[in-house]
C-alpha cells in the first residue's frame, strides 16, 4: 500500500483528523470507494457496523460515496476514538477537494474537532471524580 501512496502523490489529498487520543492521517485519491486502514481492509479493522457507518458519514452527507479511495494511518486511542478521528480526517480532506461541500460538512458538525478529553486524576482521590470511601469511625 505504501507504494500506491507514493505513485499517486500528484492526485492525493492529505488531511489529519483527531478525537480523544486518536490521530488519523488520511490520504484521499480519486477511485472506486476502497478504504484501507493501517494496511488492512476496512471491514477487518472496524468490525462493528456502527463504526463503519460513523466513518462513512462524510461520504453519505456530501454524496461522494464510491468516488474516492481512502488510505488511512491510525495511531492511539481506542477503536471508537479512531473511527471518530478517521471521520474527522475524511471530512477535512473532502473540504479541501471541494469548497462547496464544506458548508454541508460544517452544518453536520463533521469539521469540528471533538474537544472532549479524559479528565485527569486528582491527588487524594481514586480517580478524576471518584473519592476514596469515607469512614466516620
Amino acid at each position: 500500500m505504501v507504494e500506491e501512496v507514493q505513485v499517486k502523490s500528484a492526485s492525493r489529498i492529505q488531511a489529519t483528523g483527531k478525537r480523544k487520543e486518536a490521530k488519523a492521517r488520511v490520504y484521499l485519491f480519486p477511485g472506486t470507494g476502497n478504504v484501507t486502514v493501517n494496511k488492512r481492509a476496512f471491514d477487518h479493522y472496524f468490525t462493528t457496523e456502527t463504526l463503519r457507518l460513523v466513518v462513512m458519514q462524510p461520504f453519505v452527507a456530501t454524496d461522494t460515496k464510491g468516488k474516492y479511495d481512502v488510505v488511512a494511518n491510525l495511531v492511539g486511542g481506542g477503536v471508537v476514538a479512531q473511527a471518530g478521528a478517521l471521520k474527522h480526517g475524511i471530512s477535512r480532506a473532502i473540504a479541501r477537494i471541494d469548497e462547496s461541500k464544506k458548508v454541508i460538512l460544517r452544518r453536520n458538525g463533521f469539521l469540528t474537532r471533538d474537544s472532549r478529553m479524559k479528565e485527569r486524576k486528582k491527588y487524594g482521590q481514586k480517580g478524576a471524580r471518584r473519592r476514596f470511601q469515607f469512614t466516620k469511625r
